[in-house]
């Protein structure tokens, strides 16, 4: 395949990815966003081998690496649950900085990379090879810990070192002298001691940087490495003077950081506030003297018969789900007792919070699995207003994105924070296991509220109770 060739297969490629992107960011659209997606890096890889830049020698190669790879991938495709899709983006975002890390060796070890180039632009390439090795770095090592933490490997609660920001800067002016004599080395030989330490000292930084921010934030911290993937992309295409990789890594990178952004608006949290660490125990502990006010009231437990009542008897009803829901894989049950209650011309929706679950989006994915209509799944904007006129609020298994803290109680770490204004529902049921604080190690005083009721234990178990009840 020629040059100019390849350059449209690009072009073609480049406008299924804008087009996937733009499927992907509507339930309604998300299959053809990802067909696009998907016949785009088809484009993208076939145009690859097929160009100029591949020798004949090199095929055997890549086909390997493509069936190894895809061989892996379609294993995990069959065998990770819906609750571990969080950890395993997690887990490819550092896949991406790994790449970007080898790739940057690479371009600088071989000899041929910079052939031809005049002196500026060689330092050009330099400069893309080190921040290229950096921000992949910074990639790596911080997916890894955010992989360990929202697969339990690690605790949610963050870890605050001593004068942890001056040590942040020091590691920076570490990087910028590194930097410094990297792109002054007058050899190969002499460049690689800079090179080195600036890679160890980012791979300490992604750790330190993942490592202190808490459990509560981890939705913005999967977001925010999305986009650090991207940008370990875009750097990897500089390298491989690769155009099509650059607009592909440019596109993630920008579209995490915009969704960062909202994320961040989610939980009335700046980006870097997250970035500096500190907020969500993980833990639910008890909370110590002089902290927020604790919930004061009595608990009033409800049975899966009981349940059954409030729902036949309710005229419309609002579900709100939450990571317990996903951990109990209860969201098939869910759909089974809305189409009974639909059936029985109940108005029955969905409301769905921005940081619900422990990735963007998680609720929704678990929703369209088990077949739930697309028009009854709301966000927070669109329903909250609603929760005066709605006759009974069901949560199951959410606990942070329904705490009227947020609103009520200014000395609350979630003060601030929008959430689902579910008790102002005639009744709200609350489904969990135990009394134990959320992902943010905060008490929900809801449990207390005279019109909340709490149905325990695990939710898929409660749920098919719930479901035999009504229809007995």
């Amino acid at each position: 395949m020629s040059g100019s060739l390849t350059s449209v297969a690009y072009i073609a490629a480049t406008i299924l990815f804008i087009l996937s992107l733009g499927g992907l960011s509507n339930p309604e659209t998300s299959r053809r966003g990802n067909l696009y997606g998907m016949i785009g890096m088809t484009i993208a890889i076939l145009a690859t081998i097929a160009g100029p830049r591949v020798s004949a020698g090199g095929i055997g190669w890549i086909l390997g690496a493509l069936v190894v790879g895809g061989a892996i991938g379609l294993y995990l495709a069959r065998t990770v649950q819906m609750t571990q899709m969080p950890e395993l983006v997690a887990f490819m975002h550092s896949l991406v900085g790994l790449v970007a890390v080898v790739v940057g060796y690479a371009s600088y070890i071989d000899p041929t990379a910079a052939a031809g180039m005049s002196s500026a632009e060689e330092s050009i390439h330099h400069v893309e090879v080190y921040l290229g090795v950096l921000i992949g770095a910074v990639t790596l090592s911080g997916s890894v810990i955010a992989f360990g933490k929202l697969s339990g490997r690690i605790g949610g609660k963050p870890l605050l070192l001593p004068a942890r920001h001056w040590l942040n800067l020091l590691l920076m002016l570490v990087v910028i002298a590194m930097g410094y004599l990297f792109l002054s080395a007058a050899t190969i030989d002499a460049g690689m001691t800079p090179l080195i330490v600036m890679t160890v000292i980012a791979l300490i930084f992604g750790v330190h940087m993942v490592m202190a921010i808490g459990g509560a934030d981890m939705p913005v911290v999967v977001s925010m490495l999305n986009s650090y993937s991207g940008w370990a992309a875009a750097a990897t295409g500089f390298m491989l003077s690769n155009d099509l990789l650059i607009v592909t890594g440019a596109l993630v990178g920008s579209s995490g950081a915009i969704l960062s952004y909202i994320m961040c608006r989610a939980m009335n949290r700046h980006f870097l506030s997250v970035i500096a660490g500190g907020f969500g125990s993980g833990d639910a502990a008890a909370k110590k003297s002089g902290d927020a006010a604790a919930p004061a009231g009595e608990v009033v437990p409800v049975s899966a018969v009981e349940t059954a009542e409030l729902l036949k008897e309710a005229s419309s009803i609002v579900i709100i789900p939450g990571y317990g829901m996903a951990v109990a894989q209860a969201q098939h049950t869910v759909y089974e007792i809305t189409k009974y209650l639909r059936e029985k011309g109940k108005n029955v929706r969905f409301a769905i919070h921005p940081v619900a679950g422990r990735m963007p989006g998680h609720m929704n994915v678990l929703l369209a699995e088990a077949k739930v209509p697309y028009d009854i799944v709301l966000e927070m904007d669109e329903i909250n207003e609603d929760f005066p006129d709605t006759a009974v609020a069901m949560v199951i298994g959410a606990n942070d994105i329904v705490n009227p803290s947020a609103q009520d109680d200014p000395s609350s770490p979630i003060a601030g924070m929008p959430v689902l204004e579910v008790w102002k529902a005639a009744t709200t049921i609350v489904m969990k296991r135990s009394m134990a604080s959320g992902y943010a190690g905060v008490d929900n005083p809801l449990f207390y509220k005279d019109n909340n009721r709490m149905l325990f234990g695990d939710a898929k178990k409660m749920l098919d109770e719930v479901l035999t009840a009504l229809k007995s």
